[in-house]
């Protein structure tokens, strides 16, 4: 599905299922050079039970126009915009790394412009300050398969998902690698890679949006996480007013390494 959001056609994966105004809407947001696709097992179930799923592609990237958002904050007021743009009543809103953040800040936002709006919010494999290595930085721009390569291997602790997620004896690093390639090809005006990195790493808004999140925040965290390791999440953590705290056995690609995991996590904190 493709709303006009700023101007600009943004893409959202709905799992086959017509947008329902009646019904709650969970918004899930990618990480750094991923796209709506990474959380395919997750919007699949939830738009079969009860829910309108928006999983976008943020603008600049994949099936998204518009240039790609350079900061937190921009991303931030693309996700306010779409759901004003569908008057949406009720939200969730599911983040992964880059996108955990962009979560946050506009949960926080929305919390001053539509109290009540926003019910639920999750982060997942996040941290704060979320930042990224000068090197890691340099090579998005110099040498960006390289980097690649790099995000991946620190991505990931296991080199086959279980059944549920892509199927048997999927390589989770080629899968990968091949996602990023793709989403780095799809705008060649822009290097998204290294514009989503510099976003994660500049952004220093948590300490005063955490406070300003009125619903409850469930944290998905992955034990093996090189990215984003835990203990680097404890300081959103502490400043939250209601959180809950889901540790899994994986990388900071949570998704496709603890599928199942994450779904009954998200199953189990949405039902409240």
């Amino acid at each position: 599905m493709k709303t006009s959001v700023q101007g600009h056609d943004l893409y959202a994966y709905t799992g086959g299922k017509p947008f329902n105004p009646a019904q709650p809407t969970a918004v899930f947001i990618h990480g750094v050079l991923n796209d709506h696709s990474v959380w395919i097992l997750q919007t699949r179930y939830m738009a079969h039970h009860g829910w309108n799923v928006l999983a976008i592609d943020l603008p600049g990237h994949c099936k998204s126009d518009g240039p790609p958002p350079h900061s937190v904050q921009q991303a931030a007021d693309t996700v306010i915009a779409l759901l004003d743009a569908l008057q949406v009543e009720k939200a969730a809103l599911i983040g992964h790394s880059f996108g955990s953040l962009i979560a946050l800040e506009a949960a926080a936002r929305d919390a001053q412009a539509h109290p009540g709006r926003i019910g639920h919010l999750v982060m997942v494999g996040t941290a704060y300050p979320m930042r990224v290595s000068p090197a890691l930085l340099e090579q998005s721009v110099s040498a960006p398969f390289k980097a690649i390569d790099m995000v991946n291997s620190f991505s990931h602790s296991t080199l086959a998902p279980p059944p549920s997620a892509l199927g048997p004896g999927t390589w989770l690093y080629g899968g990968s690698k091949a996602l990023m390639r793709r989403v780095l090809a799809s705008n060649p005006q822009a290097n998204v890679f290294n514009i989503g990195f510099k976003a994660c790493d500049s952004y220093n808004g948590g300490e005063m949006a955490m406070p300003q999140v009125q619903c409850p925040v469930l944290f998905v965290l992955g034990d093996a996480d090189q990215m984003t390791p835990p203990k680097a999440a404890q300081s959103l953590i502490a400043l939250c007013a209601k959180p809950k705290v889901v540790k899994l056995p994986a990388g900071h690609s949570l998704m496709t390494e603890a599928p199942e995991g994450v779904l009954q996590a998200l199953k189990d904190f949405l039902k409240t």
